[in-house]
């Protein structure tokens, strides 16, 4: 009878892959990001993703979804339920846990018409944050999340759970400074709309017509960067008509894209 690859090794705490473990959770490892959890799992199992390395803990495993993990990692290891418990982030995490690789997109693989709708989210602080801009970038159609100046990683487990495992599927590129972002929206005829809260201009207005279009929304603490201002683009804002003086950058993006979409969408 041929073993399962449940029938792995055990490992303990001084084991290299235990390290390498610990080290993805703290966001140390660039280009991995922790997976743990049964539904996280099963969003896992529904994309082409490359899974390293797969921790099994039999104990408190009751999901059934350990032989397909398995299967589909390149390494295997079992771990005690003590080990799981110094390495979970989730109050349950149904003894699975692996290590996935991120993808990869690069700006010159892009092509965009009039329907495209693009993200760009500078100076973004917070994990969470960025997994849902990842989320809401998907739910509007948006072709792609582009980052300046970030300082939150893809790779940080709360980005997994934020974008509900859609960090796996959205693409999301990075430039290293904000005038290669603007040219490359400007290269490619995109109509940019900065978020700016002290804007005159409704974002109601534009049609959102005729070209690609994408807003650009500023961090959680110091809004957008003066260097976007300088780039020659105009700015709408979102009226606020209570005492609030601004919405999560989260929020703000969602009505702004799903607004642009409307109007491309004719709906």
């Amino acid at each position: 009878m041929t073993p399962s690859r449940l029938d792995a090794l055990s490992i303990g705490a001084q084991h290299p892959k235990f390290r390498e473990l610990l080290a993805v959770r703290k966001d140390s490892v660039p280009g991995r990001i922790l997976v743990e959890g049964n539904w996280e799992h099963s969003q896992l199992l529904t994309t082409p993703t490359i899974i390293d390395t797969f921790f099994y803990c039999p104990e408190e495993d009751q999901t059934g979804l350990a032989g397909e993990i398995a299967q589909r990692a390149s390494e295997v290891y079992r771990i005690s339920p003590k080990l799981l418990a110094r390495v979970v982030r989730k109050s349950r995490s149904d003894g699975l846990i692996s290590i996935a690789r991120l993808p990869v997109w690069r700006s010159n693989e892009f092509r965009f018409d009039e329907s495209s709708l693009i993200l760009v989210a500078d100076g973004v602080e917070y994990a969470g944050n960025l997994g849902t801009l990842i989320r809401t970038v998907d739910a509007a159609r948006a072709d792609c999340l582009v980052l300046t100046s970030r300082r939150a990683r893809r790779s940080h487990p709360a980005v997994y759970a934020a974008s509900r495992g859609l960090v796996l599927s959205t693409p999301v590129i990075e430039f290293d400074t904000i005038p290669s972002a603007a040219t490359w929206l400007k290269e490619h005829g995109v109509d940019v709309h900065l978020a700016d809260p002290s804007a005159t201009g409704s974002y109601r207005v534009p049609q959102y017509r005729g070209k690609p279009t994408a807003f650009v929304v500023g961090s959680e603490g110091g809004g957008l960067s003066r260097h976007w201002h300088e780039q020659g683009f105009g700015a709408v804002s979102i009226p606020m008509l209570g005492q609030a003086d601004s919405l999560n950058v989260a929020l703000s993006a969602g009505i702004l894209l799903f607004e642009a979409r409307a109007h491309k969408d004719g709906w």
